[in-house]
């Protein structure tokens, strides 16, 4: 199947479809990125690395100073890690829904593709839990019969888990390592026969009386119609106790990953943006959530440039759209996000670990590595450094992981959920 597709796509790539990255990758990190003109494409340019497992003894590379190990493999395509009050570690494991549709032609020949690297595993429908001992991590069947769950959060003695349509509540006692009780369903999450953008990220606040789901859009910029978009491409904000919601912010094509900035208290996420108008378009990034904020999806992308594939124009909508903080790169695709505080990794103290899951439609490819980002004053400073590398082969062939989920352990250790090689990995301080 994999041959047929790139057989597809090498054919529709000779009709003139090719499109290399002009634009140092350099160039689009930051709060102004370069933006090249969009271009229009019969297929979208497309490159993406074959999935290889990890090879006996290999690992990803850390930057000086760190060390990485393994702390549980196995799984069934961790998405997200979470550290609960205690210490132990839930891994949440999933993948689309069974039975999606695929839509157009050209998502069936995308969607092939994509899978070879690893992206298209077993999804789990589960949550795994990690308990460090002396002796090492155990491994514990934590709950089960999930629907292609993402983001997890708990408040007191309730878990909530954000399935692909559903966000539920399940009771839970500090050290129980397993919840047969049967979920709630607390309220419906935007849904249906396409969901798109499946994932729900989700984040409770402070005080625990609310809920913030990222809710991805359900196309790439519409072509399944405006009404399928309803409250989606937007960051819900859910009543904890009731479950009444409403649009907190919107306009995010797809925020993945939901976090409270430390120094400023205000909330963060990241964004993948829209595809299929070049290797150098759209940057995705990292920017604050303003309340009833609106950050130009779909008609316009990093303030307002406007998208000219979406039809018909709003220019009313195009001039309210609030240009994003912090590009960090065109098709990196980033799913997961961490604040790091004082006692962050040595090096890597006030700041915001991103990682990034790695392109498909961009040549050369981007991504494919966790960065750190750091923070003065509440706002993102600098350039990022490269924390975690060696998902990729050098020659960019092969593929050995996809980090996807990251948490901050109570010891200061990085957590890293790898989608591709059904593993957690723990980055600390090299002497630690």
């Amino acid at each position: 199947m994999r041959a047929l597709a790139i057989a597809v796509l090498s054919a529709l790539l000779v009709a003139g479809c090719n499109d290399d990255s002009a634009i140092d990758p350099a160039k689009q990190i930051g709060p102004n990125p370069a933006l090249p003109e969009a271009k229009n494409f019969l297929m979208p340019p497309m490159q993406v690395p074959e999935g290889v497992p990890w090879k006996a003894g290999e690992m990803p590379k850390v930057a000086e100073g760190l060390k990485i190990e393994k702390i549980a493999e196995g799984l069934k395509h961790p998405r997200q890690v979470y550290v609960l009050p205690n210490n132990d570690v839930l891994v949440v494991e999933a993948n689309a829904p069974k039975g999606k549709p695929v839509g157009f032609p050209k998502s069936l020949i995308m969607g092939i593709v994509q899978k070879s690297s690893g992206k298209g595993g077993e999804g789990g429908d589960s949550i795994t839990l990690l308990r460090p001992t002396a002796g090492g991590w155990e491994k514990h069947r934590f709950l089960e019969n999930l629907h292609s769950p993402f983001g997890v959060q708990l408040i007191g003695n309730t878990l909530y888990v954000a399935n692909a349509d559903g966000l539920m509540t399940f009771p839970y006692q500090t050290g129980q390592t397993r919840i047969t009780a049967p979920g709630v369903l607390l309220t419906e999450l935007p849904g249906g026969p396409i969901n798109h953008h499946w994932t729900k990220s989700l984040l409770a606040s402070p005080d625990g009386s609310k809920l913030y789901v990222g809710v991805g859009s359900n196309s790439n910029i519409t072509e399944n119609g405006i009404g399928a978009e309803y409250r989606r491409a937007a960051v819900l904000e859910v009543d904890a106790a009731t479950g009444a919601s409403r649009i907190y912010a919107s306009g995010l094509r797809n925020p993945t990953g939901l976090q409270w900035e430390p120094q400023s208290g205000k909330l963060w996420a990241i964004v993948n943006e829209r595809d299929e108008i070049g290797s150098d378009l759209v940057p995705d990034y990292l920017t604050s959530v303003q309340e009833h904020g609106f950050y130009g999806w779909p008609w316009s992308y990093f303030g307002q440039h406007v998208d000219e594939r979406v039809q018909p124009p709003r220019p009313d909508m195009v001039e309210k759209a609030i240009k994003p903080d912090y590009a960090i790169g065109s098709h990196v695709a980033p799913l997961g996000l961490a604040f790091s505080g004082a006692n962050g990794l040595p090096g890597y103290e006030n700041g915001a670990f991103i990682s990034e899951h790695g392109s498909w439609n961009r040549k050369p490819l981007n991504g494919y590595r966790v960065i750190w980002v750091a923070f003065r004053d509440g706002m993102p400073v600098g350039t990022p450094k490269t924390v975690v590398s060696g998902f990729l082969t050098d020659d960019e062939k092969e593929v050995r992981g996809l980090p996807v989920g990251l948490a901050m352990d109570s010891r200061g250790g990085l957590l890293i959920a790898d989608d591709a090689g059904n593993i957690v990995w723990r980055v600390s301080a090299a002497g630690g």
